[in-house]
């Protein structure tokens, strides 16, 4: 029987990153500070050569940004500032400001140009937009932006005609981006609409025991490890969608994972993606515990059991941690951890063993191992099969939601804590390493497809199918289980008067 008892997602954890010095920062700042220098110096991330910044004004850590003929900001710098910005200013503003910055200090309004000097500085300016619409692409779907890009690059072009050639190649670039993240968009719409229509379908039919799924799992693999390398597909593909600004709404949303709460439509746009494989996640546990619910007779309950603890191992090996936990979590419902009998007849040592891995004693600290295990070995993999690190979505989410609770954006000073948005870049930026990896695996159509569409039962058809599988063992159980029948039978009526109208 399974014992381990999973958060829910409104529980808070302390992030793994969460640097002390950023912990001290914070409890140390003046509140009755009124002014300061203009930037503090500390354990941040450097502008450039020189100590790394912790806090400075927004003026200045914008200037910071804009490259000039003798100087480039650090990369590290680019994309924490970047990252964060937007929650001071938006994009469109933050290029117009960078823009009209670069104009005024290369005097790029005025003619003649200086030739020379525009010439050290435009490879510099097309490398700074460049990295940014490589890393933050969706930014550039507002025609602003491209219209701001296309300006400066106007303005330096009489010096050197390749930096037509040039940015005429990162645009080509960026809109194939954007048409694969749009398409990536439209793929999940699609999937989430048929999943939708599987669960609200699913309860009506009923009447005592639900009835047999067209298909199982077990009819459309029977492998644990093909499984295993299936569901490493679609976590890969989710998080190729997941774009670094997706993050920053963990900051603007009081929990990013509470979908109950109001948000904006601008910023519930920002984080599609990443709520989509939230929920991805949840069918999955959802799907899991389906699957071992759904069989009549103990015996392949059982095995349905087996098979999934199989499935769940291989995810570890591979890396691959949010399915593990998926299956861990589906496991753990209680419509499935009820059925002891099934549980008595299942072999069951080694997913204790699992259960240990991703206990959440201690702030998930096994897990957490296991984490950087796997992170060491990627970085020392000779094979792509070994770089692949898919950490537990969820927690990581809520890491970042921590790092905003624990310190401000602002000082008293009305300084911006760069520090905390370089321990948010740490967070999304190793992230991001390890969204990029390439699944290794051939694809099976057919267990994808299975995957994505499958019928699963909603909670009340989890419940009355373990009731009908092994019968209630208390008042509170035989009360459940009469209230789920009558309500299946007031469905199955209407649903008939509906048809026969």
């Amino acid at each position: 029987m399974p014992q381990t008892v999973f958060p829910a997602a409104g529980t808070m954890f302390t992030p793994s990153g969460f640097s002390p010095h950023l912990a001290s920062t914070c409890s140390e700042a003046d509140p009755e500070e009124e002014e300061g220098p203009e930037e503090a110096r500390g354990p941040g991330a450097c502008a450039a050569d020189g100590p790394p910044i912790t806090s400075a004004s927004l003026d200045t850590l914008i200037q910071h940004l804009v490259p000039t003929a003798d100087y480039y900001p650090e990369k590290a710098y680019v994309f924490t500032f970047l990252l964060s910005a937007r929650l001071f200013i938006s994009p469109p503003e933050l290029l117009v400001r960078l823009c009209d910055t670069c104009i005024k200090q290369q005097q790029l309004d005025q003619s003649p140009l200086d030739t020379a000097k525009v010439r050290k500085f435009g490879p510099k300016i097309l490398q700074l937009l460049t990295e940014w619409t490589e890393t933050f692409p969706t930014d550039f779907r507002e025609e602003k932006m491209v219209g701001l890009f296309k300006d400066i690059i106007h303005r330096i072009a009489p010096c050197d005609e390749a930096y037509w050639k040039t940015l005429n190649q990162v645009l080509q670039t960026l809109n194939q981006k954007l048409a694969a993240i749009a398409q990536g968009e439209e793929s999940i719409v699609k999937v989430n609409a048929s999943s939708v229509s599987s669960i609200s379908d699913k309860l009506v039919g009923f009447k005592t025991k639900p009835p047999p799924i067209q298909k199982d799992i077990l009819s459309i693999c029977n492998d644990p490890y093909t499984l295993a390398q299936q569901l490493t597909h679609v976590e890969l593909e989710h998080l190729s969608h997941i774009g670094p600004e997706e993050f920053v709404q963990a900051f603007v949303q009081k929990d990013p994972l509470d979908s109950t709460q109001p948000c904006f439509s601008e910023q519930k746009k920002k984080t599609t993606n990443l709520e989509a494989y939230v929920r991805w996640f949840n069918r999955l546990c959802y799907l899991v515990a389906t699957e071992i619910c759904m069989p009549a007779k103990k015996k392949q309950r059982a095995q349905v059991i087996e098979f999934f603890i199989d499935v769940a191992r291989e995810c570890f090996n591979i890396g691959n941690f949010n399915s593990l936990m998926a299956i861990i979590s589906g496991m753990n419902m209680s419509p499935v951890s009820r059925l002891k009998k099934t549980w008595g007849k299942a072999k069951t040592a080694k997913f204790f063993i699992l259960e240990h891995q991703m206990d959440p004693t201690g702030n998930f600290y096994n897990y957490r191992t296991a984490l950087r295990g796997a992170v060491h070995r990627s970085q020392t993999a000779n094979s792509i099969r070994e770089k692949i690190v898919i950490p537990f979505f969820s927690l990581l989410i809520k890491d970042i939601y921590f790092l905003n609770e624990g310190c401000a954006n602002r000082l008293p000073n009305g300084h911006v804590h760069f520090a905390k948005f370089v321990e948010l870049a740490r967070q999304v930026g190793e992230f991001m390493t390890w969204k990029q990896i390439e699944c290794p695996f051939e694809t099976d159509r057919s267990i994808l497809h299975y995957l994505h569409t499958a019928p699963i039962f909603s909670e009340d058809g989890l419940y009355l199918a373990s009731y009908e599988s092994e019968s209630p063992e208390n008042q509170v159980e035989k009360d459940r289980w009469k209230a789920l029948r009558s309500n299946i039978l007031v469905k199955t009526k209407e649903l008939k008067e509906h048809h026969g109208s």
